[in-house]
């Protein structure tokens, strides 16, 4: 629900969304972490005294940190890539005020490839992965992803069926070309035979059609 919410607006009327992929959780839970013992601290100090000014400052000092909970948690959330079945989105969040998206169509794809390094990648299971474009050559990469040979299979089969389609599409428009220009070009052969039929049978009926004779004009004699 909460994906719908907040990358649906990024996606065309008729695109779906197969996989949106985000960093580790322990990335996200690094995000979160001081924002929330700042809110237990605020509260730990307010039932050590119960006293009405630190209830006050208790309820202000949770306020920000809030604040400060909320733009981690979207710094981390939101920086994520959105594998559909046209290609990937690549989200990346800065602020409350600035955000930035790249869509990289399968078509537009060169190669996709992950690399994990590390002793706590390895043992984790996460990595950088990455997509090159065909076109400029740059790539566009995530890093601290899990099971990222997970998400490269995806991608390539979301890419393979995208492909797949529009190769049917394409050869489905071209037969439909050829299935037009036969159709006119029999259109237009029948039309010349239909006509040259009409000359000949014109031609036909004038011959057959009897000729009047002549009326002889007969001249009177003066007497």
């Amino acid at each position: 629900m909460l994906e719908n919410t907040l990358f649906k607006r990024h996606l065309e009327s008729d695109e779906l969304i197969s996989r949106v992929v985000h960093r580790h959780w322990l990335v996200g839970a690094k995000y979160i972490l001081w924002p929330t013992v700042s809110i237990f601290i605020a509260w730990f100090l307010f039932f050590l005294t119960f006293a009405r000014p630190v209830l006050m400052l208790a309820l202000v000092w949770t306020a920000g940190s809030s604040i400060w909970l909320l733009r981690n948690f979207f710094d981390y959330y939101l920086d994520a890539w959105i594998i559909t079945n046209k290609g990937v989105i690549d989200l990346a969040w800065y602020g409350w005020f600035h955000r930035q998206s790249t869509r990289v169509l399968y078509s537009d794809i060169q190669g996709v490839s992950y690399e994990i390094q590390g002793l706590t990648s390895t043992l984790l299971h996460y990595g950088t992965i990455s997509i090159e474009k065909i076109s400029t050559g740059a790539a566009i990469s995530l890093a601290q992803v899990p099971k990222p040979p997970e998400v490269e299979a995806l991608i390539l089969k979301n890419m393979e069926s995208y492909m797949h389609a529009r190769n049917l599409k394409n050869s489905k428009h071209v037969q439909e070309l050829l299935s037009t220009f036969i159709a006119d070009q029999l259109n237009t052969q029948s039309m010349k035979k239909a006509a040259v039929e009409v000359a000949d049978t014109n031609k036909e009926t004038t011959a057959k059609k009897p000729t009047k004779p002549r009326r002889k004009l007969f001249s009177r004699k003066q007497a």
